[in-house]
């Protein structure tokens, strides 16, 4: 019974257990007991002195903690996470600790130095239901921390928790952080919205040569499902990195966190094309569609909606609904004009300059065999942009502008040539129709990473960088294994946001450089006063663009605040940048 003494606060309620304590003390008990004073003396109660915590008690196999506010016990979770991640990497299966998280903002009773009452309650609950490695917070703390804290929140809905006369609203917070137990439910990105991973479809033809082809069928059926809203599509190039090697459907999903996988196979000889395709619950293995099709090479677009419209239709049982909401599509007149294409984007993507003159050929053969093919346009755009940034000719830009226009203009429900439109009217600082493309492409392709990560972009020079960030984490769940610019656009955005420490390890992986990213790279490690590393910067981006001077480079960023466009030349002054 509480004393009537006790007094009551509002606090956000931390609790933490440990994932299969007792199978971890039947196994090792000494050990275990010896890893969690460490964990606890090492990571958790310094985080939680670091984030103005308490920890009110400990339990065995859990801890409760308090803190004044939400966004302190968010801040501390996303971290503990991280931090416990890393300590168990190199860790055997049986000797990883990892912990599950849930967070609630309520009154307590303080009695003592302990805490009693619902908000301890829902904070336990949401933690018994988070999965390993996890962190659940309530509806109320997503309230609280949503616009200060740009964080992956997934709605997970009304959850009915234990001995609460009403349900509670709960949001999962993705940390990138998993545990090496079981998960008790699937790990899915989101909680209403099938998800579904194509996995590249094998290149059957006996020719390696011939990989660029069936990659680009599977980036054309990904790109068509991202039409439907109702779908949750992974990004092509998270599941790309499984290519060469046997795939386990259930691993696959696993890792990329689907509940449907989509398989097939390309075989293409002389002017015809095999394409087999099938549909599979990632958890159970059942398979739920299968098909094959064998086409003349020039029928490969109707072959392509029909898998798609089947994997649609076995996903939500709405066949005519399906074929009804399929987005229009103005296909090549020739096979060879996409065949162009396709070896094209395959150059541009790899995001180096000497791959840009072989680039722009393919996409000139293709124009030329079919002069009403808007992607080949959309695709010199894109050459063009890439190679303005290196050499910075006004010429290239009004080139890729007329070339993204010609794209528009031969297809306007192309989402791919609106948000290579806008990507270009942003470098020609034409900021209201930059937003105006980009936000047509999202409405045509809502799904797509790629688009995503360019609302990312345009949020940053618009002013608006912690709305970028958010956006370039959405892509990043969609995408998991993305191409190096995801982060790219992602250290932008966080330098624009005053993040230093995070824009440095976003940009550093960059593989292939570009101007840009160097800069961003030189800037944010100025502002950290890390003369040496950002001196690295300067001269890499020397290499690059040996002739002019970064300041001057610097101002051709299209940012619609000029104290935006002084914020990066700050740092860059401070990264040693000479006038």
């Amino acid at each position: 019974m509480v004393e009537e003494t006790a007094q009551r606060r509002l606090v956000a309620i931390l609790a933490a257990d440990v994932v299969g304590y007792t199978r971890l003390m039947e196994q090792d008990e000494p050990g275990t007991l010896a890893a969690l004073k460490e964990r606890l003396s090492g990571i958790l109660a310094p985080l939680v002195a670091g984030h103005r915590g308490r920890i009110v008690k400990l339990m065995g196999d859990g801890v409760l903690v308090e803190f004044a506010s939400a966004v302190q016990a968010v801040r501390c979770a996303v971290e503990l996470q991280k931090q416990m991640a890393a300590a168990n990497e190199g860790q055997v299966e049986g000797r990883r600790i990892v912990l599950r998280l849930g967070i609630n903002l309520g009154d307590v009773i303080v009695e003592g130095d302990d805490l009693y009452g619902d908000g301890v309650n829902i904070a336990s609950r949401l933690q018994a239901l988070a999965e390993p490695g996890g962190i659940w917070i309530a509806g109320n703390v997503h309230d609280q921390v949503e616009t200060k804290l740009a964080l992956p929140y997934e709605d997970l809905g009304q959850r009915d928790i234990r001995n609460m006369a009403r349900p509670v609203r709960a949001y999962r917070i993705a940390t990138g952080a998993s545990g090496s137990a079981a998960p008790t439910q699937r790990e899915t990105p989101a909680a209403t919205n099938p998800s579904i991973a194509v996995l590249p479809f094998t290149n059957m033809s006996g020719d390696p040569e011939q990989q660029y082809f069936s990659d680009g069928i599977t980036e054309d059926v990904i790109t068509e499902l991202t039409r439907y809203r109702q779908l949750f599509v992974i990004g092509g190039n998270s599941s790309f990195p499984s290519r060469d090697v046997p795939v386990n459907v259930a691993e696959a999903g696993r890792k990329l966190g689907a509940e449907y996988v989509v398989e097939g196979s390309v075989r293409r000889a002389g002017d015809r094309v095999r394409v087999t395709a099938q549909l599979t619950d990632s958890a159970t293995g059942r398979r739920l569609w299968a098909e094959r099709y064998d086409r003349g090479s020039e029928d490969i677009f109707a072959v392509q909606d029909d898998v798609t419209q089947s994997i649609v239709a076995a996903l939500l049982g709405q066949v005519e609904d399906a074929g009804a909401q399929r987005a229009k599509r103005k296909y090549p007149e020739s096979l060879a004009a996409y065949d162009y294409l396709l070896r094209g984007l395959e150059l541009q993507q790899r995001q180096t300059r000497e791959d840009l003159p072989a680039a722009r050929q393919m996409f000139e053969r293709a124009a030329d065999i079919d002069p009403a093919f808007a992607s080949a346009y959309a695709g010199l755009a894109l050459v063009d942009q890439d190679e303005w940034d290196f050499v910075g000719s006004a010429a290239l830009l009004d080139r890729a502008l007329e070339n993204a226009q010609k794209a528009v203009a031969l297809d306007d429900d192309s989402a791919l040539c609106h948000v290579v439109l806008g990507y270009v009217c942003l470098w020609a600082k034409q900021l209201d129709r930059a937003e105006f493309h980009q936000l047509r492409a999202f409405t045509l392709n809502p799904n797509y990473a790629h688009i995503i990560a360019h609302m990312g972009l345009l949020s940053t020079y618009i002013g608006k960088p912690a709305d970028g960030i958010q956006w370039l984490n959405k892509a990043l769940r969609l995408n998991p294994y993305p191409p190096s610019w995801y982060r790219g656009f992602l250290g932008m955005a966080q330098y624009a946001a005053r993040e230093y420490a995070a824009a440095v390890a976003s940009l550093n992986p960059m593989i292939a450089p570009y101007p840009w990213d160097r800069m961003y790279s030189a800037a944010s490690y100025g502002q950290l006063n890390r003369t040496e590393q950002a001196q690295a910067q300067l001269a890499d981006w020397r290499k690059l663009r040996s002739r002019d001077s970064l300041l001057e480079y610097a101002t051709t960023e299209p940012f619609r605040d000029l104290a935006d466009l002084e914020h990066l030349l700050e740092g860059l002054r401070k990264a040693g940048a000479p006038e």
